[in-house]
């Protein structure tokens, strides 16, 4: 990787998701920005991104090069975050009011928690579906940061779950593709019998069984339900879809799971299945590019993928897939928020959205026509293809719920995937968080 003379790289260690804080004790007002005010290339600009992998972290760098080739008196600050490390480092920014010019976010409440703390700059008159910079982005990806009929966020990319297979295996061990969840199970005893583990899972950090759930929540229980209960105001978590979508993944769990995937790392798991030491691993799409390479055992050839299949039965939305639009905010504590908009402008030009979507980064870009599928892995093609035709994204868990209920269904999933909780001991856990929040 390499790094310019003005831009200086932070690689912080993982760390676990815990709460903002949430009011900014500065903040008189919201700061709304000003489509009219003159950029400043000058001083610098200090971005927290979720492209500290080794994969991703080029992205960023080249960008701020590129960026001040063309403004040489702007020196960019990149402190460059995981998917682990993200979450609690913003924790640390914000008790300490340090928040980067721009940095990360999710949507769901994990954004919105900026916008109650005054923390971040309403962009609706630069970004707005009406302005000249919104039509640029995908409507769906756009609305996602939408708070109070407000636009607070600048999607980056497109994300979703799948799973990923090895056709090779399938092959010799003689299933299909699983049409069924039911399906899904019968394949897993098949490859179990053939000495193979079925699905890597790995779930040290506690995240990766909450995006199991939140496929199965949304194939279980309405989506009108759904929302309600993301709400703390009005959730009950009382649809019996709830327990249903517990009891499935515990069945999974036993039969499709191998070891003790809460002692098993995230990226422990994606290596077993790069290693062809198991025949599935659950995935975002942005994972698509490094879990079969030239370099890994596993080629290009032999990977596909399938959506989780949807249990017989389901009352929810089987054409609902989880996932949802990442992206940045400004600080509304920024001392030169047109700079910081600027920059961002840059990052979703459809150029730099043609390079983020290709190989070796492979995440679906948010910007409209920032993609070329003649330099793009196909199965991210694909994969993006499935999410334009879904209909309902289902946001992850652990970031559109309240902190309070993101902890019970963390903790709980945890307790359950390690055989210590039962899935009604789940649901009344989350049940008492969310009376806890409400309250």
């Amino acid at each position: 990787m390499k790094t310019s003379k003005h831009i200086k790289t932070l690689l912080l260690s993982a760390c676990s998701i815990s709460g903002l804080v949430l009011a900014n004790p500065a903040a008189a007002e919201v700061v709304v920005a000003d489509p009219d005010a003159q950029v400043d290339h000058s001083g610098t600009l200090s971005i927290l991104t979720k492209f500290g992998s080794q994969q991703l972290s080029p992205y960023f760098v080249d960008i701020a090069e590129k960026y001040q080739e063309l403004h040489p008196d702007v020196s960019i600050e990149l402190i460059q975050e995981t998917d682990d490390s993200v979450k609690d480092k913003t924790k640390t920014l914000v008790a300490t009011n340090s928040l980067p010019d721009i940095f990360f976010t999710w949507t769901g409440t994990w954004g919105g928690n900026f916008i109650r703390g005054d923390r971040a700059v309403d962009l609706t008159p630069v970004v707005g579906p009406d302005s000249e910079w919104g039509k640029t982005l995908t409507p769906a990806a756009l609305d996602a940061f939408v708070y109070n009929d407000r636009n607070f966020g600048v999607p980056l990319y497109l994300d979703a779950k799948f799973m990923g297979y090895n056709k090779k295996i399938f092959a010799d061990v003689g299933v299909e593709v699983p049409e069924s969840f039911e399906e899904l199970l019968v394949a897993c005893d098949s490859i179990h019998e053939a000495g193979i583990t079925p699905v890597s899972l790995g779930n040290k950090e506690s995240w990766p069984v909450v995006h199991y759930l939140g496929q199965l929540l949304v194939y279980n229980v309405p989506v009108a339900t759904l929302e309600k209960d993301f709400d703390p105001s009005t959730a009950e978590y009382s649809d019996p879809g709830y327990v249903a979508s517990l009891q499935q993944f515990d069945e999974f769990r036993q039969r499709c799971t191998d070891g003790a995937p809460n002692g098993t790392s995230y990226e422990t798991a994606v290596q077993a299945f790069s290693d062809e030491r198991s025949a599935m691993y659950y995935q975002e799409i942005l994972e698509f590019d490094e879990s079969a390479t030239e370099e890994t055992t596993m080629k290009p050839e032999d990977f596909g993928f399938f959506k989780l299949p949807v249990p017989e039965g389901a009352k929810g939305d089987p054409d609902a897939i989880e996932g949802a639009p990442e992206g940045y905010m400004v600080s509304a504590a920024s001392d030169n928020i047109p700079l910081a908009i600027d920059f961002l402008k840059f990052v979703t030009s459809q150029e730099n959205g043609k390079i983020l979507s290709a190989s070796p980064y492979g995440q679906p870009s948010a910007v409209i026509g920032g993609s070329d599928e003649t330099t793009m892995n196909p199965n991210v093609v694909a994969g993006m293809a499935d999410i334009d035709k879904a209909s309902y994204l289902m946001p992850w868990l652990d970031t559109v719920n309240h902190p309070r209920v993101a902890a019970a269904w963390l903790s709980g999933l945890q307790s359950l995937t390690g055989g210590s909780m039962a899935p009604e001991e789940v649901m009344s856990a989350v049940r008492d968080a969310a009376s806890a929040a409400r309250q």
